[in-house]
Order: structure tokens, then sequence, then C-alpha cells
């Protein structure tokens, strides 16, 4: 079965315009997900909108969007007044801006999605656009409207396609300086150095997706499998994981630790 694309609509630079559709570069759809039940009659529980001061259920059709200016006092904006506002960049992604790769942080990065082209005549525009990126190390900036909300987007080359990024605003994005006034300005031990590039080294592995897998999400379908049919039910009794752990000592000798660390690395591993 074919997967719906998220988007579609134009890729624009200058003159040049194709055909493109966007999918959500990220999924999940694999995660569990719960419903909530009532637990007498297993009935799932419905949620509706109920007015705030009657008390009465609220009809989708009178559901409107509403800016509070005041204690009880909102500026009511209907849907055709929303569409009203709508840019072009509802339907196309105009490139207005180029700029260095590295020059952008992975703190403005917010939601990666895949671009490729939707129609076979617009693939030679699509693949100019993308390789002339990709020579020059750089990447497009634009804006796009998704969910009714303008947000600034980053395409950057991939392979045979696009990964277009929606950026961050302004006020989303702390300074990290704020936060890293407790980091010690002072250099490393220099003999400490090369006993941590020492565990690096050891430690090193390519990556795999296997480094980020859910065990949260496997213990969570084991249960639920094991429900199915019906053979047992979860423990629960606790877990010698769950005794509270012994107070560590707060005086740490780093070099006595770093060495531990490498000669436990150099022993074989069963």
């Amino acid at each position: 079965m074919a997967v719906r694309p998220y988007w579609k609509g134009y890729l624009k630079l200058s003159l040049v315009t194709c055909p493109v559709e966007m999918m959500p570069a990220t999924s999940e759809s694999e995660k569990v997900r719960f419903h909530t039940l009532n637990r007498e009659t297993e009935n799932r529980v419905v949620s509706h909108f109920v007015d705030a001061v009657t008390g009465k259920e609220v009809k989708e059709d009178d559901e409107v969007m509403g800016y509070q200016r005041g204690e009880k006092e909102y500026v009511v904006i209907e849907d055709e007044e929303l569409e009203t506002v709508a840019l072009e960049s509802t339907r196309t992604i105009d490139i207005s801006t180029f700029t260095p790769r590295d020059s952008l942080e992975w703190i403005w990065l917010d939601t990666p999605y895949y671009l490729s082209p939707s129609e076979p005549v617009g693939q030679e525009a699509f693949s100019v656009i993308r390789d002339a990126m990709e020579a020059q190390k750089m990447v497009g900036i634009s804006r796009l409207v998704i969910s009714r909300r303008e947000r600034a987007v980053m395409l950057e080359p991939r392979g045979k396609g696009i990964v277009l990024w929606t950026l961050r605003y302004g006020d989303e994005v702390r300074g990290e300086e704020t936060y890293f006034t407790t980091a010690s300005d002072a250099k490393a031990d220099p003999e400490m150095m090369p006993l941590v590039q020492r565990l690096i080294k050891k430690l090193t592995k390519d990556w795999s997706p296997s480094m980020v897998e859910d065990p949260v999400q496997e213990r969570l379908v084991d249960i639920i499998a094991a429900k199915k049919k019906a053979i047992k039910k979860p423990s629960r009794a606790k877990s010698k994981s769950s005794t509270t752990p012994s107070p560590l000592s707060n005086v740490v000798n780093i070099m006595d630790a770093l060495k531990k660390s490498v000669a436990a690395e150099r022993r074989p591993r069963k």
C-alpha cells in the first residue's frame, strides 16, 4: 500500500520550479499506544469539549479559535479569516537564501521531512537544485506553512533527495551561556587525557540503530503478548534493580577511576 504524501506543492528557485512531495522522516506508528477505558465496562472513554461556564457540550461546528485580550474577553477568529492570511508558502517552497551548512547549529533543527519530486517532469530541475547545493556545501532557507503555521525551513541535499528541516523560532532557543555557568574553564590534566582517549578508542563503534532501541517498548510488547495468550500475569514483585542503591561517596579520584576503567576494558569479555 502506497504511503500518502504529507504535503504536495512546488520547489522554486528563481525561475526554476518543480513539483515535489514531502513525507515525515520519522514515525511513531510502531509505538505501543493505549486507550483510556472504563474499568467496569472496558468500553473506551471519549472526550468532549464543554462550555467552561454552562457545562454543556459544544458541537464541533460551534468550536472556534479565540485570542485572549483580557479576563474572560476574546477576539474570535473564523476559519475563513485564517485562510486569508495563508501565504504563498502554503503551496510553494521558494528558496530565498543559501547559507553554509556548518553555520547552522543543531539546536535550530526541529522536525525532518523527506522531499522528492512528485512527477517525472520535475526530476531534472530537482536534481540541479540538489546537486548545486551539495557541490557548494550549502543549504537553502525558505518558509513553509505546516498545520496553518508558517515555519522557517532548511533544505539539505541528502543522497538522491533533499531533507527538509523545520527550524525553531528565535524565541524558542535558549543561549547556552546561561546554563554552562558552572562548567570549569580549567584545562584538563595532561596525565588524564591519554587515559580518556584510550577509553574512547576502546569503546568506539560504528553507528547502529540498535544503539537507540527502546527497552520500555520491548517490555510493553512482551507484557501485551503474555496477556493475549493468558499464560501469565506480569509479576508485581519488586525486581532487584528497584532496590534503593547505597549512597555514593562525593569524593571521587578521577585518575583512579580512569585507570580502573582502562584496566577493565583490557580484560577479555566473556
